[in-house]
């Protein structure tokens, strides 16, 4: 079979000499680190001893295999602690940013119900956040979705004026999964503190990438997630504060495991994996920043120069260099990311990319309907070159201006109809 598989490699050299067809085999660019990063070999190597050789359950307290792995998970409990300015007794593991934030979620909103049953979050969390409070509207529940600007920035005095004495829990993420928008996080923190309600935020597109401290942002709730890190999918953390104590109904029931609060056997390997990763982000996150703002500049400098009518979703400013949210008018979003096949784009979150629905956060900024549809999230990581950048830029510019000579639309605003003004006709 290896024979075989030699000589049909060694006929396309010589028949073909690599021709495009046989190029276009190969994978396509990554540009969809929102969604996903790949694991940093580093991480890797710190979690194959614990997937081969040291295998035993970490709460297994009568032998050397349990002992071992006990104390690989307390190292990584310090160092997902150390990264957010935590104490390590503070983190708790779990499956994942989603099961974080529906623990926060409901778990305080049943704790502390029927005494406290109002939520305050924002029309822009991500789905699993929206969702769990729609479930607990279902239960008789009042949640309050605040509205965002333009830009993707919540009002402060909003939700200030949103608070009452029966509000238990203010959910509102640190960085925008679509857009990248940073939220104020320290001055809602502030708010929340001089209010006495809890404070929790989705900080799964912001942990490692901009720095967080949970005591001098006030932040008594923390989801992270270790695919966002260059970390293994399937383990993610939630910080929950122990002074002043926050208390959560837990959501399985079991052996008791990470405090009562998140029974089930804590996967060794991949708990590992994620402290491997919070701490390379500790180490790197400068460097990491600094690369990801020339990345994203000369992307923007090569598409502004050569592109008009290109809209940037979100703050300019008060974002995450990382994640780039583009509106090419005149364009539809799924044709041009059809015609870009050779590079992993997506047109908003992988985690409702099933609808064909404009993104709900680009609705919420006030995006026009056909802006929205022609939305691209450009994602840059840890590992994306700049001549991946360019390459992305040059065949972006190419087939938009491809795509804008099919348009009937683009010829008229060439010939200077004002679109907005035209009164179509039904039939």
């Amino acid at each position: 079979m290896v024979i075989q598989a030699s000589r049909n490699l060694s006929s396309i050299a010589d028949n073909d000499k690599f021709s495009l067809k046989h190029e276009e085999i190969g994978r396509p660019l990554y540009f969809d680190a929102q969604a996903t990063t790949p694991m940093d070999p580093r991480v890797l190597d710190a979690m194959l001893p614990y997937l081969v050789s040291f295998h035993g359950n970490p709460h297994s307290r009568t032998h050397t295999y349990g002992w071992e792995s006990e104390s690989a998970v307390e190292k990584a409990r310090e160092q997902v602690a150390n990264l957010i300015g935590a104490d390590p007794k503070e983190i708790i593991f779990t499956s994942g940013a989603t099961e974080s934030n529906n623990i926060s979620v409901k778990g305080v909103a049943h704790f502390y119900a029927p005494r406290k049953k109002h939520i305050v979050t924002t029309q822009i969390e991500h789905k699993c956040v929206l969702d769990s409070c729609r479930a607990l509207e279902g239960e008789g529940f009042k949640i309050t979705y605040l509205p965002v600007g333009p830009n993707g920035i919540i009002n402060l005095q909003q939700l200030e004026e949103a608070l009452t004495p029966e509000t238990s829990l203010v959910s509102i993420m640190t960085v925008n999964n679509e857009i990248g928008v940073k939220q104020p996080i320290a001055d809602i923190g502030a708010i929340c503190k001089s209010k006495k309600v809890f404070f929790h935020t989705d900080a799964a597109q912001a942990l490692g990438k901009i720095p967080l401290d949970v005591n001098k942002m006030n932040i008594d709730l923390m989801s992270i997630s270790g695919h966002k890190i260059y970390g293994p999918k399937g383990v993610g953390a939630l910080f929950i504060r122990r002074r002043p104590r926050v208390r959560v109904e837990p959501l399985q029931s079991g052996g008791g495991q990470e405090r009562g609060m998140r029974s089930g056997t804590v996967p060794t390997p991949l708990v590992v994996g994620l402290g491997a990763a919070c701490e390379l982000a500790q180490r790197d996150m400068k460097y990491d920043h600094a690369w990801m703002e020339k990345l994203s500049q000369r992307f923007l400098d090569k598409i502004y120069s050569k592109l008009s009518h290109v809209i940037r979703n979100g703050d300019p400013e008060q974002t995450y260099p990382g994640c780039v949210n583009l509106s090419f008018a005149y364009v539809e979003g799924e044709s041009l990311l059809m015609a870009l096949k050779d590079v992993a784009l997506s047109s908003g979150s992988a985690c409702t990319s099933a609808s064909l629905e404009p993104s709900y956060v680009l609705r919420a900024i006030g995006t026009d309907e056909d802006l929205a549809h022609s939305s691209i999230r450009f994602g840059l990581g840890r590992f994306t070159t700049l001549e991946e950048v360019e390459y992305t830029a040059e065949k972006t510019i190419r087939h938009v201006e491809r795509l804008r000579e099919m348009s009937p639309l683009w010829e008229m605003v060439q010939e200077g109809v004002d679109i907005k003004t035209i009164k179509w006709s039904q039939h």
